[in-house]
């Protein structure tokens, strides 16, 4: 095979990766700013193939019968030229776009659909246009085996693909994170940019060069003021974008938070573990205490927690009941690693037995007999919910891990005058539990039904018993108070459009488009 068409093949191979990187990344850097879900993903999905698409008809139009090599290679110069610009360019305008989109008052799904189109249409537009000018010249190379070279080249435009999704998702993110990741991309579209140029002649090469360096210089000069090549998190993992921040000015004593993508998920006291700042989380606290009993709690105590993010409960009932025994399964080490770093939890606590694993997954691992007292679901960040999580095939596989007397309960963040999700959750658990329960603050809960718009986060309580309570007032840390909502109440606002949640069909989604489509989310 000669140079030309290595060259070819390289450039073709490279261009379609950097296409897939893109695209991969696009997801964790706007996740800080709207979060994780399908309407993300499908945001993103869609805006991506819509540049290749149209890039790809740019690109056809371009090699057409009588387009010179010469010219084609300049029109391949401009193109990585400008995906290289506009790769860079993204940087900066996350900065600077997330901000009034989130402040708009439109809905949040429009908000991710403007943002990914507005940040990542014209990355793929640009680098769409080469696939089909590099198989043109190809063809041109070998006039006399179109159908063989035309093959290779959709050949190494997949392997690009695989190859950079595997790359983006497994290596260069974990590794140089997904700012450091963007630059790489817009670099290698530069190289090959200037590399089509001088092509023609070594000439226009270094006038390629210097005007990518001027643009380049164009875009990061307002970049130290928007903090474009500074990352929001304090460390990314393969799951999140971990913030730690300081919350002693809320607070008034030393504490840290700890947020995921955009979502601050726990907030820890460092003198006093038992203080718990989040709502609901401090529920689980009270409700446990005050129905189980201290006493009970200081004997045999098993609870296994259903993610850890900043193990503010595990830590609190550690050191509150240090003869329990806490089994925590959270998926990404590096949450942990924060929690220990930031936010004070001994990892190596005797009542604590953390495991990076997915809660089902370990929890099916274990025996099937009845061990635990409290089993809390807090995997669920805002909207992100693990459909295999509300199923009621999980809920089988808790029931069965229960003691007498046990109970199972989850957070859920939904729509106050119509929760769909919240219903079909409730619905699914009275299929495996005798009795199901709702509460939520007593400010939040009555606001939210008075004015039948407001988002919510709800506790709910599933178990063989039900408690008989109407309300739990905190008897430790900050005053609060939380009502019980009546279960036939609030499956009556939803009209009967409560579902039967399983593994074959979940769609959380759609349950929670009630929320989603609130102009203020």
């Amino acid at each position: 095979m000669r140079v030309k068409e290595l060259f070819l093949g390289a450039a073709l191979l490279l261009s379609s990766a950097g296409g897939l990187v893109v695209e991969i990344v696009a997801g964790r850097l706007i996740a800080p700013y709207v979060g994780m879900s399908l309407y993300t993903w499908t945001a993103i999905i869609a805006v991506v193939l819509a540049g290749l698409s149209g890039g790809h008809w740019i690109g056809g139009r371009m090699a057409g019968r009588d387009a010179s090599d010469a010219k084609l290679a300049r029109g391949l110069a401009i193109a990585l030229g400008l995906a290289a610009v506009s790769t860079l360019a993204v940087l900066v305008l996350v900065r600077v776009l997330s901000g009034p989109l989130l402040s708009s008052g439109m809905g949040p799904v429009w908000v991710v659909v403007v943002l990914a189109f507005s940040l990542f249409f014209l990355p793929s537009l640009f680098v769409g246009v080469v696939a089909p000018v590099l198989t043109k010249l190809a063809v041109d190379a070998r006039p006399d085996q179109p159908g063989p070279v035309i093959g290779r080249m959709y050949a190494l435009g997949t392997l690009g693909s695989i190859a950079g999704t595997l790359g983006a998702g497994y290596f260069f993110i974990s590794w140089i994170g997904s700012i450091g990741t963007l630059v790489t991309v817009a670099a290698v579209y530069a190289v090959l940019a200037v590399g089509f140029a001088a092509s023609n002649r070594i000439g226009d090469g270094a006038w390629t060069a210097g005007l990518l360096a001027v643009a380049a210089a164009a875009i990061t000069a307002p970049a130290d003021k928007v903090l474009a090549f500074t990352s929001p998190c304090t460390v990314e993992s393969d799951y999140f974008c971990i913030r730690i921040d300081d919350f002693s000015g809320q607070s008034g004593r030393p504490s840290t938070l700890m947020a995921l993508d955009h979502l601050v998920h726990s907030i820890n006291d460092r003198a006093d573990a038992g203080l718990l700042y989040s709502p609901y989380i401090h529920f689980v606290d009270e409700y446990t205490r005050q129905r189980l009993g201290a006493e009970a709690m200081t004997g045999n105590f098993r609870a296994f927690f259903i993610g850890g993010g900043g193990y503010s409960l595990p830590r609190a009932w550690a050191a509150g009941f240090p003869g329990a025994r806490l089994t925590v399964a959270e998926i990404d080490p590096t949450v942990t690693e924060a929690a220990r770093a930031g936010m004070w939890l001994d990892t190596r606590h005797s009542a604590l037995d953390i495991r990076h694993l997915d809660a089902r997954a370990l929890l099916q691992s274990l025996p099937a007999a009845r061990q635990f007292d409290v089993v809390f679901g807090d995997a669920f960040h805002d909207i992100s919910v693990p459909s295999h999580l509300v199923s009621r095939e999980f809920h089988a596989e808790i029931a069965k891990r229960l003691k007498p007397g046990g109970f199972y309960t989850v957070n859920v963040v939904d729509h106050g005058g119509e929760p769909r999700f919240l219903a079909s959750l409730v619905k699914t658990l009275q299929l495996d539990f005798d009795a199901v329960e709702v509460w939520a603050e007593a400010e939040e809960l009555d606001g939210a039904i008075a004015r039948a718009g407001q988002r919510v986060t709800y506790n709910v309580v599933a178990s063989m018993r039900d408690s008989d309570r109407k309300r739990v007032l905190s008897r430790i840390g900050l005053e609060r108070l939380w009502l019980r909502w009546p279960t036939a109440d609030m499956l009556e606002r939803t009209r009967g459009r409560a579902l039967v949640l399983t593994d074959d069909f979940a769609p959380v989604d759609r349950l929670m488009s009630t929320l989603l489509n609130q102009p203020e989310f």
